[in-house]
């Protein structure tokens, strides 16, 4: 038989038979799907609904109809069940009966609509997913079932996407793979090449215009980052590794695994390096904030990877952690590896700094992590990367937000300052049809909801995406090579006018602290006067103060836009010589000190003003605001002490931390202090020269007090 399915074939189906029935995580993973498959089967049957809105019902009955096709098709292959294959068979007659006579659906958006669903991003993933369990089944099918699938359902739909909407198909985008993805698998799986040849090189076969190869080639940093951020990355693994394990083995000449110096493991780990401990994915741009490395596309990634290119103890971890692996040759490979292993440690990637930009100029995401002896790890991310939108390619790409220099910061098992993501409930029908509300723009978008010096109350770049497009942050810094004493910087320039920033970001291990201290230190150079503030977003209670505050009786929005009227003013208070605001998470209490100028304000905020319809989470934040020209914040972020209500233990709620003072600050260096309750003073110089010049000594001098040291930073 010359035919063979697309992903698995029959030798391999026989082989992840072997594992039906086992405790391992491939055999858990087939008892998983055969329980979903076979319940859907029983539950729903054979339904083909009409037209519905983004979310409704219809467009999730579609949804699950392809999911259940190719968990059937590749249940049929492994168990040899016929129950599997005549539920696709009939599940693809039935729609073949009805596509050629149905219209189109309504869009209430930029992206085209198909006949099934309201984007043809959907009826992509509908045809992927359906060609996927077609190749399944081909060799059992009568040619006059071949020929009403291919004939009535699967070529008219070939022919809108490369026809009809033939002037998206090309688009370099998350769309835009799904798009030839769909269309190169759906070719494979009915011997059209001739479509498969589209998919690859592009409409005008060049290559460079459009095609799968086009899209590898420029969608990624060399890093392997996608501009978008995480969130959008992580939805194209999916295709990606769907149409190369297709390519890989219907035409293993054209090495798609090692095309361009394997850059499809080179985006999969950008992917996998960004995480959070927890596995949580960090909201860059758009972002929802439940996506993890749980994530089908990320799981798929890590197989592959683990099975073609490497095999890691990292992956290994990551593979424990998820608990899951795709159900394939490659995750056969690492549900044995992990099912052998002694012991497999929690994954960790290490601290990094990954280049965004296609030629990895655009600045990009640098991640510190610390692991202590209790095995917890504390990460530090600061953005600097370019505006997660370039309408260049496509109008739907515009993802970005107006974050520069955003932190967030994760430890003890959940995100300590974190990003408020999208403004989207996906798929509930109810709030804007699943799509992303109006509040996205109005709030999430802009400034203020990032953890980043806003100036004026203005959002970055006017929030202009044209203008947002066209500047991006760079690199000062990057040094991790001693664990007890890390440090990352990054730079942006006239995100506002007249305006340059600078944030450094340390990890600090000291002695006599419980945890890594975070140490932020972030510098302003403006040509005029101005208000500075700088959002602190957070969860838990707030436990104390070191300055008096004032509540509000009545709550009025902060201001009138760029965020600010969606933040109720909930109190205030002035502070001179600095701040000192604590909160319990969780089972950890948290205090943030830092400096402040004469006359400054900590506000305290809570989310949810001018929202008629209740779209917006209810969270709290801090505001500290100080006004002036040329600027400096630093501060210090402690981790310290338990918390447990259960059985009413409570230690180490005061951190050490008592103050942290702004020593000097010039051309040459930045030097802080940080001052503790046991008595102890710690001096830390951020050199602020060209980066030619940083690895050499640096000499400063405040209030006749004379500072040196070697190097980007160090502890004085």
């Amino acid at each position: 038989m010359s035919y063979q399915p697309l992903l698995m074939n029959f030798e391999e189906a026989a082989e992840l038979r072997k594992t039906l029935g086992t405790d391992t995580l491939l055999g858990n993973a087939l008892a998983r799907d055969i329980a979903q498959t076979d319940a859907y089967m029983a539950d729903v049957g054979i339904e083909v609904p009409g037209h519905g809105e983004g979310g409704g019902y219809e467009h999730n009955r579609h949804k699950q109809n392809y999911i259940h096709m190719d968990l059937a098709g590749r249940l049929f292959l492994i168990t040899e069940d016929s129950k599997y294959r005549d539920y696709i068979v009939d599940m693809l007659i039935a729609y073949a009966t009805i596509y050629p006579t149905i219209e189109s659906n309504v869009s209430l958006d930029s992206n085209p609509p198909g006949k099934l669903f309201h984007q043809t991003l959907n009826e992509n993933m509908w045809m992927l997913y359906a060609s996927c369990a077609y190749s399944c089944i081909y060799h059992t099918l009568s040619d006059a079932q071949k020929q009403q699938i291919e004939d009535d359902l699967l070529k008219q739909m070939i022919e809108m996407f490369v026809v009809t909407y033939g002037h998206d198909f090309d688009i370099i985008h998350n769309h835009g793979l799904w798009a030839v993805a769909a269309v190169g698998i759906c070719g494979y799986a009915i011997n059209d090449q001739a479509s498969v040849d589209k998919a690859l090189y592009g409409l005008k076969m060049d290559k460079v215009s459009g095609g799968f190869l086009a899209q590898l080639d420029q969608l990624f940093s060399p890093d392997g980052y996608y501009m978008e951020g995480p969130y959008y990355h992580r939805f194209s693994l999916r295709p990606i590794y769907l149409f190369a394990e297709a390519i890989e083995r219907r035409q293993p000449e054209i090495g798609i695994y090692e095309f361009n110096n394997s850059v499809i493991k080179t985006t999969s780990y950008s992917v996998f390096k960004t995480a959070f401990p927890d596995g949580t994915l960090p909201a860059l741009n758009d972002s929802s904030k439940t996506i993890s490395i749980n994530d089908e596309g990320v799981i798929m990634a890590t197989s592959v990877c683990y099975h073609r290119y490497e095999q890691t103890d990292t992956l290994l971890g990551m593979a424990n952690h998820q608990q899951n692996v795709w159900v394939h040759i490659a995750g056969k490979t690492l549900s044995d590896a992990v099912d052998a292993a002694d012991e497999i440690k929690p994954f960790n990637w290490g601290s990094l700094f990954v280049t965004d930009g296609p030629k990895g100029e655009k600045g990009g995401v640098s991640i510190l992590r610390h692991r202590d002896s209790q095995d917890d790890d504390t990460m530090a991310l600061i953005w600097f990367g370019q505006h997660g939108s370039d309408h260049q390619y496509h109008s739907a790409l515009d993802h970005g937000h107006y974050d520069g220099l955003h932190l967030s910061v994760f430890n003890r098992g959940q995100e300590v300052l974190h990003d408020y993501g999208f403004g989207r409930w996906v798929n509930v029908e109810p709030k804007f049809g699943g799509r992303y509300i109006p509040e996205n723009k109005s709030y999430c978008k802009q400034t203020v909801s990032h953890n980043t010096v806003t100036v004026d109350q203005k959002t970055q770049n006017k929030f202009n995406t044209a203008l947002a497009e066209t500047k991006f942050g760079q690199n000062h810094f990057f040094k991790a090579d001693d664990d007890t004493l890390q440090g990352m910087s990054g730079r942006i320039s006239d995100y506002y006018d007249g305006v340059d920033m600078q944030r450094s970001v340390l990890l600090a291990e000291i002695e006599e602290f419980e945890k890594t201290l975070v140490i932020d230190i972030y510098r302003i150079k403006a040509d005029a006067e101005h208000q500075y503030d700088l959002p602190v977003h957070h969860s838990g209670q707030i436990m104390r103060t070191d300055f008096d505050y004032q509540v509000e009786s009545k709550l009025k929005p902060l201001g009138a836009d760029n965020g600010y009227q969606h933040l109720w003013r909930v109190g205030s208070g002035k502070v001179d010589n600095g701040s000192l605001v604590s909160w319990l998470h969780g089972n950890s209490y948290y205090s943030m000190v830092s400096s402040a100028t004469q006359d400054s304000e900590v506000i305290f905020a809570r989310l949810g003003a001018t929202d008629p319809d209740f779209n917006l989470r209810s969270e709290p934040a801090f505001i500290l605001r100080q006004t002036g020209q040329d600027h400096v914040f630093a501060s210090v972020l402690e981790t310290h002490g338990y918390f447990n209500e259960s059985i009413e233990a409570s230690v180490g709620a005061r951190g050490l931390v008592e103050s942290v003072t702004v020593v000097g600050d010039n051309e040459v260096g930045t030097v802080i202090s940080i001052h503790t309750t046991t008595g102890n003073t710690y001096l830390y110089g951020i050199s602020n020269q060209a980066e030619a010049a940083q690895a050499g000594a640096h000499s400063v001098t405040f209030a006749g007090e004379s500072y040196t040291w070697t190097g980007a930073f160090a502890a004085l």
